[in-house]
């Protein structure tokens, strides 16, 4: 049965789906509508993202996607591992500015989802990762947007891999949070 754990901002949840293994391997089911519907989430996912990573400290993010096409994301590595942050980027939240920082890795077979109304990043913290994650609304670079990983008022504890990180320009060059106007509101 897939497990879901609510973090302290419950919107995002931590999803491991069972794994059952013999001497030929292993077979999991690693999205069921059905399991994510019981636990109140119905998502229509349209596409698979894949990516590579191949130095420790590779950063991503915190990325997001604005009206009309922001995504909610289903996050999980399958090779290697990665320390993944959603941020609450919804104004008029009680955790808005707050994060949830889950270690995901093709070890433990865990999932993030990160609901619309979130900044998302994650740090590699081990060498040739690849990550997939489902998204529920296409890419548009008019759209999308980015908040400084590392911005020191957010309070993000990112693992210490022992190298300096590795950026895009676009992330180097993010805006801070103070400096950030959400365009999500919070529906409570």
């Amino acid at each position: 049965m897939t497990a879901f754990v609510r973090h302290a901002i419950p919107d995002v949840i931590e999803v491991t789906p069972p794994k059952y293994g013999d001497h030929r391997g292993f077979f999991s089911e690693v999205f069921k509508r059905s399991a994510f519907e019981a636990e109140g989430i119905d998502i229509d996912w349209i596409q698979d993202n894949q990516s590579f990573s191949a130095q420790v400290g590779t950063v991503r993010g915190l990325h997001f996607q604005v009206p009309p096409v922001a995504q909610d994301k289903l996050v999980r590595v399958l090779r290697g591992a990665v320390y993944d942050v959603a941020l609450d980027i919804r104004k008029g939240s009680p955790t808005y500015g707050q994060h949830v920082g889950v270690t995901l890795s093709a070890d433990k077979w865990n999932q993030l989802l990160v609901p619309i109304g979130f900044a998302h990043c994650f740090m590699t913290i081990e060498p040739d990762t690849e990550v997939l994650y489902k998204v529920s609304g296409p890419y548009s670079k008019d759209h999308e947007g980015a908040i400084r990983w590392n911005d020191p008022a957010l309070g993000i504890d990112w693992p210490d891999v022992g190298a300096e990180p590795t950026l895009s320009e676009k992330d180097v060059d993010a805006p801070l949070f103070a400096d950030f106007d959400s365009p999500f509101i919070y529906e409570g």
